[in-house]
């Protein structure tokens, strides 16, 4: 779906702010913002532009350990003003516990949604077969539709798939991973790297640098596995636990 949109421009009555590592958050925001009819536009870029008095806000983001990405959670906190209409979207392989309850805080909600898409997160798990990855984006365009016409209509509505144990997870898994989950201390290039420096000029936390065309980490990430997974010769690897898995980006992208 072809969306008529320019990066910070304004759409029809509303802008929509996305965070993606992979590309999921990324398509259902640009989809989002085609059927509304307005803008998208990365939460990360330093150009954006901030929202007008009374104009609709929302937020399109992946699921972390149950939670909020840093930088959407600290975004969240700084979007000031009175907004017409709030809500989120958050993507995430199969649920989302408390995760929208936690932004609500910072972020009140008129209307929050989970988004079911492929999974991207390589260091927990292999990923998903091409059949599976094709059925769920099928899915998820069948439901793009029906919360844009509820975010158009203004109408709140929670229907986000929280999954067993939400409040556990999100109270006491999150905070763990943002804590301690978070290191760059594993990440490596192998001889396979070519120097091309994508993963440098993708990364959103700006915690690789090239040293001799080869990446360096330093310091904390927000483990988006954007480096891993859009590598075009699949060198980046985190320890021992990406190492004959698959790589994932969203096909439609």
């Amino acid at each position: 779906m072809a969306a008529a949109i320019r990066p910070g421009g304004k759409g029809g009555g509303s802008m929509i702010y996305y965070f993606s590592g992979t590309g999921n958050s990324k398509w259902a925001a640009l989809r989002l913002a085609a059927l509304l009819g307005d803008a998208a536009v990365n939460l990360m870029d330093p150009g954006r532009e901030s929202p007008s008095a009374g104009e609709a806000v929302g937020l399109v983001f992946p699921i972390y350990a149950w939670g909020p990405p840093k930088p959407v959670a600290e975004f969240a906190k700084g979007l000031q003003g009175e907004a017409a209409f709030r809500y989120g979207v958050c993507t995430c392989g199969e649920n989302a516990g408390n995760a929208m309850e936690l932004l609500h805080k910072d972020f009140p909600m008129d209307s929050a949604y989970s988004l079911v898409m492929p999974n991207n997160y390589v260091l927990g798990s292999q990923l998903e077969s091409d059949a599976i990855v094709r059925e769920k984006l099928r899915r998820a365009k069948e439901r793009l539709p029906e919360i844009a016409g509820e975010i158009r209509a203004r109408k709140p509505c929670w229907q986000v798939e929280k999954g067993p144990q939400p409040r556990l997870r999100t109270k006491l898994i999150h905070p763990f991973f943002d804590r301690f989950a978070t290191s760059t201390q594993p990440f490596f290039a192998t001889d396979a790297c070519i120097g091309c420096g994508l993963c440098a000029r993708n990364c959103p936390a700006h915690a690789i640098t090239l040293v001799d065309n080869r990446p360096e980490w330093k310091g904390n990430c927000y483990l988006c596995t954007s480096c891993i997974n859009r590598c075009p010769v699949q060198a980046i690897q985190y320890g021992e636990k990406t190492k004959g898995r698959g790589r994932y980006v969203c096909p439609e992208e």
